[in-house]
């Protein structure tokens, strides 16, 4: 099915029951994203709010809240998908299996992008920046973002659009500094797209064009996130996913233009010019915080005839775009383990907040003609995973062997990581990687960007069965002694607030001293929290607060530990401490007023009655 429009998406669903409308009016601030999270917990539909406050523009979201509707969307497309990727990563798969590609290939040959500036629907009106749906998620929030942007550059020594990026990363368009209507706020990494041709820009001294689209057919904004092999362009990718050429041109300044967009903003980044960007609340669960990042002055805002403005909710998983992540995975899923020599599956936890912690699996073949108890192979692979793309974010990475049960289910979380604790030499097995870097969104190291990660490798024979019960005669130490089990052989425990590294590496270390003489068969890991009954209470609850509360190099103990030529590890259970520190970034925490306020919408005659 391919989408002219976001309108003919919008069209479509609601033909289908996929959409409902939302009449009544709404408040950009709080109110829009409260609805949107209600009705994506709820499993609904996607939403057209209909009367936005304070802007004349209707917006939708959730387009892309369940793989069920996302997979609806493109139905006649993704296996012809699945194909040209599977082809980009092993260019043989077309000679020894040419039949197959037959389809695939034309609509790769029909994917090209298209130059056509004659009639474009975007060219119908301008706008400014403050008339656009302010749309506020959190409290905290700097001001109001563009959550759903595809944000276009081209590298100024190579221009054209071949070898342009299309990438989503969020743009403050109020609040802080920035002059309403004339400036807004770029946040994204260095080593990404733009960030790239940001450098290059700025080596030769030249400004940055940058055009940012919202809204289209939904291939587009799917394409701007899709971790595509190098060389793929992602207008390429739109236009196979969307059955329907990228449209584009040039304006009379020079910017390229998204003949199908609903908005297109267009500005300027300057060398060396930033502002404060932020706070907003993000997808590890938490605000990342205000700090200075690229200034971009607005040039012009276009808008097509009855235009529909494009958002998402960011905030801790599930949320929207962990089911943009299941369709990724649904159309990628081989791509990376082809990447890396070894690799079988890599999964990058959802619950934790997607970047902190990754399962893998690989093989063991360096010595085949004889067992090997121990991790080898998936040692190097597991250096190799920490050195790949997104997956280079990760702080935390538990790896094993195939060869131990090729039947295990990486996506299992209880499973997968009660094989690995069954497994695993705690003396041993755990391989820190100190003094490096770690997600800009993760505040749980000691500077911006700076972490550390650690890996643990398990594989051969079971050494111990886990617990699944609380040991009746454990009896711990104060002042950590009020235990909970989370998952088969992991501990939670209850400790008071955290102070300072100097106090509570003193506390630990004499906790440890103590915990010497106790039993600990079946309990490998334990894991201090300041609310273990939240943390029990499920397993969501306990690899999001584990990991993504920690910094490896600085909160992991372990009774009767030591260090010998170089390597920690630890006789006794590995300990991490996954407290709330002084430094760390506040939670998202929803405003129970606006939650009150939009229980109206799921009351009888309300537009999300029976949905909410």
């Amino acid at each position: 099915m391919g989408y002219s429009s976001l309108a003919a998406c919008v069209a479509d669903l609601e033909q289908h029951g996929h959409l409902v409308r939302i009449k009544e009016e709404v408040d950009p601030y709080l109110e829009m994203a409260a609805i949107h999270m209600r009705v994506f917990d709820a499993e609904g539909p996607a939403l057209l709010f209909e009367n936005v406050k304070r802007s004349e523009f209707p917006a939708v979201s959730n387009l892309f809240g369940t793989l069920d509707r996302s997979k609806f969307m493109f139905r006649d497309t993704l296996i012809h998908i699945k194909k040209l990727v599977d082809v980009k990563m092993d260019p043989s798969a077309v000679l020894k299996n040419p039949f197959q590609y037959i389809g695939s290939s034309a609509v790769a040959l029909g994917a090209l992008p298209w130059k056509k500036r004659s009639n474009a629907p975007i060219l119908y009106g301008k706008t400014q920046i403050s008339k656009l749906p302010q749309i506020v998620n959190w409290p905290m929030d700097g001001g109001a973002f563009v959550t759903m942007p595809q944000v276009y550059t081209e590298d100024v020594s190579l221009p054209g659009i071949m070898k342009a990026n299309l990438g989503m990363y969020r743009i403050q368009l109020s609040g802080n500094d920035y002059i309403q209507d004339q400036e807004i706020g770029l946040h994204y990494q260095l080593h990404r797209g733009i960030g790239v041709h940001q450098q290059k820009a700025n080596a030769l001294g030249k400004p940055l064009k940058v055009s940012i689209f919202v809204g289209g057919p939904p291939s587009h904004p799917l394409s701007a996130v899709m971790p595509l092999p190098e060389g793929l362009s992602e207008m390429i990718f739109a236009g196979a996913l969307g059955n329907r050429r990228f449209r584009y041109f040039y304006d009379d300044e020079g910017f390229c233009i998204s003949a199908d967009a609903d908005f297109v903003i267009t500005g300027t980044v300057y060398p060396n010019e930033n502002k404060p960007e932020g706070p907003f609340g993000d997808h590890i669960g938490y605000y990342s915080l205000t700090h200075p990042f690229p200034l971009m002055r607005v040039h012009n805002v276009y808008h097509k005839k009855d235009p529909i403005w494009s958002f998402t909710v960011v905030g801790r998983p599930p949320q929207e775009d962990t089911s943009f992540g299941a369709l990724i995975h649904e159309i990628t899923g081989s791509a990376i383990p082809k990447e890396i020599a070894g690799l079988k599956a890599v999964h990058a936890v959802d619950p934790a907040g997607v970047h902190p912690l990754l399962f893998a699996i690989g093989r063991e073949s360096y010595t085949p003609y004889q067992k090997v108890d121990r991790p080898q192979e998936i040692l190097t692979i597991a250096n190799q995973i920490l050195g790949k793309n997104q997956l280079s974010l990760a702080k935390y990475l538990f790896i094993t062997a195939d060869e131990d049960n090729p039947d295990l289910d990486i996506h299992d979380i209880s499973g997968y990581l009660g094989h690995v604790l069954e497994r695993i030499d705690l003396t041993r097995d755990l391989h820190f990687h100190t003094n490096t870097t770690i997600d800009t969104l993760d505040y749980s190291g000691d500077g911006l960007n700076a972490g550390s990660k650690v890996v643990f490798a398990a594989a051969g024979s079971q050494k111990r069965t886990l617990a699944t019960a609380l040991p009746v005669h454990l009896n711990l130490p104060r002042p950590f002694n009020n235990a909970k089990l989370a998952l088969p052989g992991i501990l939670i425990l209850d400790g008071a607030a955290f102070t300072s590294y100097e106090e509570e590496q003193a506390v630990l270390s004499a906790w440890c001293d103590a915990a010497k003489e106790v039993n600990f068969e079946g309990i490998p890991m334990l894991v201090i929290v300041d609310d273990a009954g939240f943390t029990a209470e499920s397993i969501n609850n306990f690899v999001w607060v584990t990991f993504t509360k920690s910094n490896p190099a600085f909160d992991i103990y372990g009774v009767r530990s030591f260090t010998k030529f170089k390597h920690w590890g630890c006789e006794g259970p590995v300990i991490i401490d996954a407290r709330r520190k002084p430094h760390h970034a506040p939670d998202l925490i929803k405003d129970e007023t606006v939650e009150r306020h939009i229980d109206r919408l799921g009351a009888k005659g309300g537009s999300l009655h029976g949905i909410i």
